[in-house]
């Protein structure tokens, strides 16, 4: 325009047009990103809802196995490494495709003969890419390992501060944690120079091809092999350029994919873990009586040698109260969890109100169970939170009915915020009875018709004992209870009392009849009283 002396005006129009074509990038641009982030921000939130409904279903045995760090990992970290692949790599891919397109499209209308020269970079770009990822997937889930088990160190650490500080032991815990942290530095190290191996290989091999299309053209135009003039040489070298430029911000992106890319294996290693607790098909029951039958009942742990239990025969009435006591290791444990469908029967069945708990949905049976172990758990929330916990429409006369029945509505009351006061993360805001005691208090509130007392007093003071024993009672009452206690003096009004040794009954009775037999159960009995 200038060279053939065209108007102001003209050039004034076209710096309009410019500056509107730049002007609409900023629209555009807040558009696509919030357009596109919703999607990578629903995948990520999509994926921490799907592991957290796969880890409701899956086997307890599976929960033993795998850390709770590692498993809260996987939902943190690893679904954040896929939101930083997706936000990373698409906008440079599309801006990549746009440039290859236009840059072939042009050279095909300027220098059609030159295409395959061209055509050739594309298969090296890939097969270079190929090559590079490979190396890097190795790397990738070592790192990857090292990262969950110094979650799982940490995680420990934490749970165990007031251990370590009782016996003096923080240097050792600092050691053990700085052991894992040694790891991760040293995989991700290895990772790092990896990953600028893969960079710098990728960039020199696309420069090579650049200066290789400059000489190839140069040489071309002059020994007239084609039709190529000077200024097609520089031309053919700058879509050229554009080309490599581009195809080397896809190889650039090698490493930020192969990380996302272990992330979705390892959360795939949980979505697609077959140790699951099949319930869906299975008959839903709307009321339980509270009768179970234990008929020739086994259960071996995988890769053990014996059966922790092995043929138990008992018949357990609707309402009744059954004690099971026993050395360590005699299966009490495992009994209880065969009770709440946490472990299955190898062989043998279990029978809930007379139905073999294997055709029974679960869920719909926990519904009417409740469970107050040794150490209650209760989470970071209010004293009303934890009581009315997964339940709807709680009154308050119905939590204050509970408290008062549970013996905890006078120590509440007296708490600063009274029934809002949080209990800090599993009640280390309480003492052990309290927290027994509003353990009991849920249990209540829920009325149910199973109950099942894991040594529930046995890290008690005598004082906090004695009010838990009490509120034990009104629990109890008109409930089928199967107790496992280490103190016997807590289950001598149980209906029968059953004494497992090695996995097998021993003797049944009530807890006079079994002191008189002289058999296993005086012998703990006198043990414990002397």
């Amino acid at each position: 325009m200038v060279a053939d002396g065209g108007a102001v005006s003209d050039v004034l129009v076209w710096f309009g047009v410019a500056a509107l074509l730049l002007v609409q990038n900023y629209p555009n641009t807040l558009l696509y990103t919030h357009q596109y982030m919703t999607i990578v921000r629903d995948t990520g939130a999509d994926l921490r809802n799907a592991l957290s409904a796969r880890m409701q279903i899956l086997s307890i045995g599976y929960r033993s196995r795998v850390s709770s760090s590692v498993l809260q990992t996987k939902v943190v970290r690893d679904v954040e490494n896929i939101e930083t692949m997706l936000q990373q790599v698409t906008p440079p891919i599309l801006s990549s495709v746009i440039v290859l397109v236009g840059a072939t499209v042009m050279t095909a209308l300027a220098v059609p003969a030159f295409l395959p020269v061209y055509a050739l970079t594309v298969p090296i770009a890939i097969g270079l890419r190929a090559s590079l990822r490979r190396r890097t997937v190795g790397p990738n889930a070592v790192f990857r390992r090292e990262m969950e088990g110094l979650a799982t160190r940490v995680g420990e650490m934490t749970s165990l501060i007031p251990v370590t500080r009782a016996h003096g032991l923080e240097g050792t815990a600092v050691n053990r944690v700085a052991r894992g942290a040694d790891g991760v530095r040293n995989a991700g190290l290895r990772l790092d120079v990896l990953n600028s191996h893969v960079s710098t290989v990728s960039w020199i091999t696309m420069q090579l091809l650049g200066v290789a299309c400059l000489a190839l053209a140069a040489i071309v135009s002059l020994t007239g092999f084609l039709p190529v003039t000077p200024g097609e040489v520089v031309l053919l070298s700058t879509y050229f350029a554009l080309l490599t430029q581009a195809l080397t911000s896809l190889l650039m992106l090698i490493p930020v994919t192969a990380r996302g890319v272990e992330s979705v294996r390892s959360i795939a290693e949980v979505l697609e873990e077959p140790d699951l607790e099949h319930n869906e098909g299975k008959r839903r029951v709307d009321r339980v009586a509270g009768q179970l039958t234990f008929e020739g009942a086994c259960h071996r742990y995988p890769g053990a040698d014996a059966d922790a239990i092995h043929d138990i025969r008992i018949d357990i009435a609707a309402g009744e109260t059954v004690a099971f006591v026993g050395s360590s290791g005699s299966g009490k444990s495992t009994l209880l969890n065969l009770a709440l469908g946490f472990a299955r029967p190898t062989s043998g069945r279990i029978l809930l109100d007379g139905i073999d708990m294997e055709e029974l949905d679960l869920r719909a049976v926990r519904r009417f169970v409740s469970v107050v172990p040794q150490d209650s758990v209760l989470f970071e929330g209010s004293i009303r939170e934890n009581i009315a916990y997964g339940l709807t429409n709680v009154t308050d006369p119905e939590i204050a009915d509970a408290l008062r029945a549970a013996n905890a509505f006078d120590f509440v009351q007296n708490q600063p915020n009274g029934w809002d006061t949080v209990v800090g993360e599993r009640g280390a805001r309480l003492s052990g009875g309290q927290r027994q005691r509003l353990a009991i208090a849920r249990a209540l509130i829920r009325n149910p018709r199973i109950l099942l007392l894991d040594e529930a007093t046995s890290a008690l003071d005598p004082e906090s004992e004695g009010l838990v024993k009490e509120a034990l009672a009104r629990l109890m009452e008109g409930r089928t209870t199967l107790v496992v206690a280490h103190r016997l003096s807590t289950i001598r009004k149980a209906d029968r009392i059953v004494v497992l040794e090695r996995g097998r009954v021993a003797e049944i009775g009530k807890h006079d009849d079994l002191v008189t037999r002289g058999g296993r159960y005086a012998q703990l009995h006198l043990t414990q009283s002397s």
